[in-house]
Order: structure tokens, then sequence, then C-alpha cells
């Protein structure tokens, strides 16, 4: 066979793609994995140190306030040195940072440990959005991202509920500081691994052969050699379409902070869950939904490109009609059972969960009001992260070489939303409880209604903007492929 492979001059492409690919979903799954811990940890603080929801809100913006901070230069870093070795030691640093949470004995330790935590995880997405570029052909790139982003992304967020709590803490009954040490040793078998199979690029890797390395790089533009190693700021302040983008990104991750913070705290206050093992696989849940949202997303994306034979358009399709389906169902949940057509839909997932043995194992006989917000919850993350690879192939589209640094861009404003939501929404929280008297003590009430209400106003704003971006506004001065036309022909710019 190889002889023959020789002679005609042909070669059987290797299969490295799919190693990277794995180690790509496995860093976007541990990267969730670990930040979803926080469900279960917030009510365990507050409970241990008596903090209030403006307190808490404090710790919730500390993590997103180093991770937009560190967006930007991890992306700049990455672009320039390459994914390798960048991602392999933020995986080991941010998994050490974990116990110091169990370490801190006061305000001022905790939030430095969710600062250094935020700050070490924070090149991680922008750089396997890199990888994403370098590693797969652009025909199936976007259902590839879709994934690694949302579907082992949000599965990481998801399991961090069951295996995290219900698991370790409910069925195990270990400690949370214990369980957080347990994540943490995983966090670092992963990173070694990824130092050992990963490389930045197909060329670099010897186990990837030359076959391999013309399917990869199949339909993609040619790159310019003259380009400037770092993206010129003046080419990304001109750059309408990247403008919008990250307005649309603020309101998108901003709105996110509901799954990432609140859920835990959500249905054991507003749903009166108490025990860990049913908290578990109802916070999980929404998760699950983006997990799958972002599967069909992906899948969605290359389909129209297919079809239309536009990238641009095709983009804004599947972001604008998310954000609208995702408010829709946001909206649902908030006010079941009093929105027509949602009792219907609540009884359709009853049947669903019976036939699957689903209300047997949580020990009822039909959908309760915990359950039902669950499920619409499931919904809603559904088609909020259906658009999770539009983000993403957005990213790479308008990127290019670039890519990790306009994706750093993007992140960084989805950041600075979740620094600011937070505290909005902590304030809020505090601003509509109510407060009782029963047997002589003080009993408050947390309302989450304001909150949701706030996320369907930034779910809306982000549908608005996916009407003004165009994905094919290129930052990256590439040549022309074989039938691409050229996507950028400003005079040059000098790098900043």
């Amino acid at each position: 066979m190889s002889d023959e492979r020789s002679l005609h001059g042909t070669q059987i492409p290797t299969k490295r793609r799919w190693i990277v690919f794995g180690l790509a979903a496995a860093t976007s799954f541990m990267l969730y994995l670990h930040r979803y811990t926080w469900n279960f940890i917030r009510p365990e603080l507050m409970d241990e140190y008596k903090f209030s929801n403006q307190e808490m809100g404090i710790l919730d913006t500390a993590f997103y306030a180093s991770y937009s901070l560190g967006q930007i230069p991890g992306g700049i870093i990455c672009d320039m040195f390459g994914p390798h070795l960048f991602v392999g030691i933020i995986i080991a640093v941010w998994s050490l940072t974990m116990p110091c949470l169990g370490m801190a004995s006061s305000m001022n330790g905790l939030i430095a440990a969710r600062l250094g935590f935020g700050a070490a995880q924070a090149g991680c997405y922008p750089a396997i959005a890199k990888v994403t570029r370098e590693w797969f052909p652009i025909s199936q790139r976007t259902t590839l991202q879709g994934l690694v982003a949302s579907f082992f992304g949000r599965s990481g967020g998801a399991m961090s509920s069951l295996f995290y709590g219900s698991f370790l803490m409910g069925i195990c009954g270990f400690s949370w500081r214990v369980a957080l040490t347990m994540l943490a040793l995983l966090g670092l078998a992963l990173a070694v691994l990824f130092l050992w199979q990963c490389r930045n690029r197909p060329e670099e890797d010897p186990r990837c052969n030359e076959a391999e390395q013309d399917l990869i790089r199949a339909g993609d533009a040619t790159p310019v050699d003259d380009q400037p190693k770092v993206l010129p700021l003046s080419r990304a302040l001109k750059n309408a379409s990247l403008r919008m983008f990250v307005v649309q990104q603020y309101m998108n991750a901003g709105a996110d902070y509901v799954y990432s913070i609140l859920m835990g705290s959500f249905f054991i206050e507003s749903r009166g869950v108490t025990d860990k093992v049913i908290l578990g696989i109802l916070a999980s849940m929404p998760l699950w939904g983006g997990a799958c949202g972002g599967v069909a997303g992906g899948m969605l994306n290359d389909f129209l490109i297919r079809v239309t034979g536009s990238r641009s358009r095709s983009r804004t399709i599947v972001g604008f009609s998310g954000k609208v389906l995702a408010c829709f169902f946001l909206y649902a949940a908030l006010m079941y059972p009093n929105v027509p057509l949602v009792p219907s839909l609540v009884a359709i997932l009853d049947g669903v969960f019976a036939s699957a043995g689903i209300l047997t194992a949580l020990g009822v006989d039909g959908i309760s009001d915990p359950l039902a917000a669950a499920g619409l919850l499931f919904l809603t993350k559904f088609f909020t992260d259906w658009t999770q690879p539009t983000v993403w192939g957005t990213s790479t589209d308008m990127g290019g070489r670039y890519s990790a640094t306009v994706f750093s861009v993007i992140n960084a404003s989805g950041g600075v939303g979740g620094v600011i939501t937070p505290m909005v929404g902590g304030w809020l929280l505090d601003r509509y409880a109510t407060v009782a008297i029963e047997n002589g003590e003080k009993i408050t009430t947390t309302h989450y209604e304001p909150v949701f209400v706030m996320v369907g106003v930034m779910y809306l704003l982000s549908a608005v903007c996916w009407l003004f971006i165009n994905s094919e506004n290129s930052l990256d001065r590439a040549a022309p492929s074989k039938g691409q036309l050229a996507s950028d022909e400003a005079e040059p710019d000098e790098p900043v």
C-alpha cells in the first residue's frame, strides 16, 4: 500500500486533527466543569459567612473583572506564540488556584482567589478559537466549533452540578472544599496531556502528514507574508462590524451570569429545593440545553452557508433567531403557568420525562414547579446557546490570522458584561427582597423575577446587534484562495 501511494503520488491523511479536537473539547469541558462549581460554592459561602447578595455580587464580579482584563493580553500572546504552551500552562494555573477558595478565611482572601481564577481562565477560549482555526477544515469548522464551544463547554457546566454537587457533595458526602481539590487534580492531569499531545499548527506536528495538512487548509485564504504579527489597533477600531460585535457579546455574556452564578440559589430560594442530588439535576438542566443548542447551532450554520452561499447572512439568521426564541422561553419560565401554550408545553415535557424514567428517578408523579422551571430554562439556554458557534465562527471569519486577538476582544466585552451584570443583579435581588417576621424571626424572601426581566431585555438587544454584524468584514488581509475574493483592500496601516 505504501509503494502504491508513492507510485501514484497519493497519501492517506493522518488523523492528528481528531486528537487535537479531543484536547480542545476536553479543555472546554474542564473550563466549565471548574467554573460552574460556583453554583454550589456560592450558597455554601453565604451560609458560612452570612454574606448578603450584594456582598456575594462582589465575589461574582471579581472573577469577571480579572477574566475580562486578561482576555486581550492572552489573545495577543496566543497569536504571537501559538496555543500549545499557553493553554497547557493556564489549565495548570487555574486548577491550582481553585482550592485557594477553601483556604481563604476573609472577604479579601476570597476576592483574591476569585481574581486569580478568572485571570488564569481568561486566555483559554481565545486560544481554543485559534486551535479550531488552525486544525479544522473550513467546511466543517463551525460544526466542530459548536461541539467544542457549546456541547463540551456547556456539558462541563452541567456535569459540574451533577458531579460536584450531586455526586461528590450529595452522594459521597464530601465537603465543598475536599470536592474542589479533587476537581483541581483532574485539571492538572489535563494540562499535562495537552502539553504532551497538542502543537500550534499541523505543520509543526511531525505526526501530521502533508495529506492531512492539505485537507485542513482546503478552502482557506492564502496568508499574506508581510502582515504584522499583532492586529493593528487602527484597523480594529475602524471595523464597524467588530464594534457591533462587541456590544452583542456584552449583552450575550452578561445575561449568561444567571446560569453560572444564580441557578443553585434560584432553585433553593425561589423553588424550595433542598435535596443536593435533585438540586444538582435541576441546576444542570439549563446547561444541557445549552450543550444541545450549541451542536444544533453549529450544524445549522454550516447548512445555511452551503444553501445560501453567504457566511455573513447565515451567521445573522442564526444569531438573531436564537436570541429572540430564548427571550420567549425565558418569559415563559418567568410567567409559568400564566402564558398561553406553556401549560401544554409542560404537559409534553411531563410525558417525555415520564417515558424516559426521569420522573420515577426523582420520586415524583408529574412535573412540579421546580421541574417545569428547569425544563423551560433548558429551552431558553438551548436557543441562546445555538448562537455560540456563530460567535466563534464570526470571530474566525473576521480575524483570520488574528483569530485569538479578535476572540479575546469579543470575550473581553462579554467579561465586562459579566462584571457589571452581577452587581446590578445583586442590587435587584436585595432591592426587591421582602422581609417578614415569623415567630419572632426575620425571614427574607428573595424574588428573582426582576433579574430575569433584565436578562430578557439583554437577549433582545443582542438579537438586534446581529442584524448589523457582517462576518465577511475581515480584519485579516489575506490573499484570495481559488474561487474567493480578497476581503480587505484598504490602505496598509501601522501595527499598534
